[in-house]
């Protein structure tokens, strides 16, 4: 299984605004939706087209509401996410899937008391349950490129643990 996983800008709450919108809403429908970061939202599709495919039906939404779309296909690698950008390429056939783990973006994985959404340009908040309260954050994405099999140490700060995301040389130099 694919899993894709979308992450809400700082200003609004991402569950909110895709499952308000009914364009969104029936674009999910057939999903089971998890929350494994503070303002995300992950699903489990069948393939890496799937994935790709989901992410191009919520695009509207994704520029507005979304810091990041993140997919996760076994077949390339079990521990590290593809950006969309890299997972389009590789789905249409302009990257082989080996030679995906050169430039990456590191960010770190650290534990919020307060993961919830702010009060921006999004119409309004939903109310979490009381679990997301501790939900993992993602902050401060540092980049690196990939020499060896050792990946540099995480050091913008201190973080229980980190999220490997292999992007394009493009997104790397920009």
């Amino acid at each position: 299984m694919t899993r894709v996983c979308l992450v809400g800008s700082e200003d609004c709450d991402l569950r909110y605004e895709l499952l308000s919108r009914e364009t969104a809403r029936d674009a999910l429908a057939t999903y089971d939706l998890d929350r494994p970061f503070a303002n995300s939202v992950a699903v489990e599709t069948v393939s890496l087209g799937a994935a790709v495919a989901l992410l191009n039906d919520l695009d509207w939404y994704l520029a507005r509401f979304a810091e990041t779309a993140l997919v996760r296909d076994p077949s390339i690698s079990d521990g590290e996410w593809l950006s969309r950008t890299l997972a389009t390429a590789v789905r249409e056939g302009r990257v082989d899937p080996a030679g995906t783990d050169r430039y990456l973006k590191v960010y770190g994985v650290v534990r919020a008391a307060h993961a919830g959404g702010g009060s921006g340009d999004c119409e309004a908040e939903s109310e979490d349950p009381p679990a997301t309260e501790d939900a993992p954050r993602l902050v401060e994405p540092m980049y690196v490129a990939r020499t060896g099999r050792q990946l540099p140490e995480y050091d913008l700060r201190d973080v229980e643990e980190t999220l490997v995301v292999r992007v394009t040389e493009s997104e790397f130099g920009g």
